[in-house]
């Protein structure tokens, strides 16, 4: 069965360390994707678009600053990508790998989570549900720059969590 992702429904987030101190959150507001399952409800494939410059963490100086240069450079890179090449389901329990492509790197990284039940909508709709999360170093995908603080640590930590929370409604078929 094919699937579109419900893009109202779907958050795409991300978390870094601060300074050593804090968390800071953010998201991604403008992304697409699909995926596939097979007779027997178990995903077989999934893909998934970003919008690089729709970085929002709350606060439009550091949003401008992650847009540039320093960091994803939106306007060279637009797009971060993953494509399923791997994945490996028991019950709920799901484990995604896949290529990642973000500033014009390529590179493997395995997404876990869990799926949810198929449900009929109160419109008639078919939908399922997936929650993955992962965590990559950035510094792997050319996202190098930061700062040393004089206590020691640094400004951005090199490992970002990622999370992903999406709905997805079962693909139509045309009418022939």
């Amino acid at each position: 069965m094919q699937w579109t992702l419900d893009a109202t429904h779907t958050q795409v987030g991300f978390s870094v360390k601060h300074m050593a101190i804090s968390t800071v959150r953010g998201r991604f507001t403008k992304f697409d994707g699909s995926g596939e399952t097979d007779a027997n409800g178990r995903v077989v494939a999934a893909r998934f678009t970003i919008d690089a410059a729709s970085i929002d963490t709350n606060q439009e100086q550091r949003d401008t600053h992650l847009r540039s240069a320093d960091f994803f450079e939106t306007e060279k890179y637009p797009t971060i990508t993953f494509a399923s090449t791997k994945i490996t389901q028991d019950g709920t329990d799901i484990t995604i790998t896949g290529d990642f492509t973000m500033h014009g790197v390529t590179k493997s990284i395995t997404l876990k989570g869990e799926t949810t039940p198929v449900v009929k909508d109160p419109w008639g709709m078919t939908r399922t549900g997936l929650t993955v999360e992962g965590k990559i170093n950035r510094k792997d995908w050319g996202l190098t720059w930061n700062q040393a603080l004089e206590f020691g640590g640094l400004m951005v930590s090199e490992d970002v969590k990622l999370s992903i929370e999406l709905e997805v409604v079962a693909a139509v078929p045309a009418a022939a």
